[in-house]
């Protein structure tokens, strides 16, 4: 039914538990797994000399974070016997980068995780999961703790 599952993940416990969710999920359909973290290139604004050193360290910093919760997805895809292939992406809008990536492996499910924000904590941060689901046509599963 499915062939190719994405798994945004950001190494919070629930993109974890749907990472555990999508490897379920192909291991019975068959279907390939993509797991992506997407890392705004450089969110903060800044002037002169410092904005290339705060720029260079927010990278490191976040490239190592995306390799952090891609390796924990892999144990995971290992535990329950699936493949992954594994992808850290660059957008402006986390929500943007996990559309991109879904156009480009082609995915026709995404699986993600939510914190479950409500009120005031969700206005002031917005929510991925909301801005996915109003851009995208393909199924997706949402995972709650």
């Amino acid at each position: 039914m499915f062939n190719h599952i994405l798994v945004p993940v950001d190494g919070s416990k629930p993109s974890l538990l749907a990472a555990r969710k999508a490897a379920e999920l192909a291991k019975v359909f068959g279907s390939s797994v993509t797991a992506v973290y997407v890392v705004d290139p450089y969110p903060f604004t800044g002037v002169g000399a410092d904005f290339a050193y705060g720029q260079s360290q927010y990278l490191s910093a976040a490239t190592a974070e995306a390799d952090t919760a891609l390796n924990l997805v892999k144990a995971i895809m290992q535990e329950e016997g699936q493949s992954v292939t594994t992808l850290v992406s660059e957008a402006h809008g986390v929500h943007e980068g996990i559309v991109s990536t879904m156009v480009s492996v082609g995915a026709d499910l995404i699986v993600m995780g939510s914190q479950g924000r409500r009120g005031l904590e969700k206005l002031m941060l917005g929510s991925v999961t909301q801005r996915v689901l109003g851009a995208v046509k393909i199924p997706v599963l949402v995972v709650r703790e």
